[in-house]
């Protein structure tokens, strides 16, 4: 598995934190976007993807967690512009993931999974064992009714993909609030909001489907 850590990122959404990049074998086949509608599979984040999922860029995932080792403590860092958790794409591996969360010991990284939680109780544990930790670990949601399964596993805060005109807040069926990801409507960053690093007292984050196929992204959300 290859890694490319980018100490201050030029993402307007993110803001110039550190933000990695994991290689694309990393992602679950329970992501229903993985080829259909990925936002990473699109310009301009596609070609540096491809690079270091073919290991012309980045290092390998023990070189990239000593790198997390070495960033200053209370540094705001966001794992995964692009990939997933370490694992075999159904399970997590749990030696990579506890090594990840050691070395972000004093750090606040946050990331997203679409790793199986609900009926694979070993990513369960594994997830709730790292946001336990401190290492903060959002469930990625296809929809509204997804994201209340993923609500009722609490080893982890929710995140859901919404239609790209979704603004504001709406409801779940079963009555979480969601709210739009600020960082899509106004002139804020993940440095400023730091809202998906939080793990309690929050709502449910929406991101609308973007990238250049958001419409096989809104398609393949359903």
């Amino acid at each position: 598995m290859q890694s490319y850590l980018n100490l201050k990122s030029a993402n307007k959404k993110t803001g110039p934190i550190p933000v990695s990049t994991t290689s694309e074998e990393s992602c679950p086949t329970t992501c229903p976007f993985r080829d259909n509608g990925c936002y990473a599979k699109g310009f301009p984040l596609k070609g540096r993807w491809q690079e270091i999922t073919e290991k012309k860029r980045g290092v390998k995932y023990s070189q990239f967690i000593h790198q997390i080792h070495a960033l200053d403590n209370d540094q705001l860092w966001r794992h995964n512009q692009a990939g997933d958790l370490v694992g075999n794409r159904v399970n997590i591996d749990t030696g990579a993931l506890n090594a990840l969360v050691g070395a972000n010991k004093g750090k606040r990284g946050f990331t997203y999974t679409h790793y199986d939680v609900i009926t694979n109780k070993k990513n369960q544990s594994a997830v709730a064992r790292a946001n336990a930790n401190g290492f903060t670990v959002n469930l990625s949601a296809n929809n509204l009714e997804h994201a209340d399964q993923l609500k009722e596993t609490n080893c982890g805060p929710v995140v859901v993909v919404m239609p790209k005109d979704f603004t504001g807040k709406t409801k779940t069926p079963k009555g979480n609030t969601v709210i739009q990801c600020p960082a899509t409507y106004k002139d804020t960053t993940c440095l400023d909001c730091q809202l998906c690093q939080r793990q309690t007292n929050r709502a449910i984050v929406g991101f609308p489907a973007h990238g250049n196929s958001y419409r096989k992204a809104e398609s393949a959300r359903k």
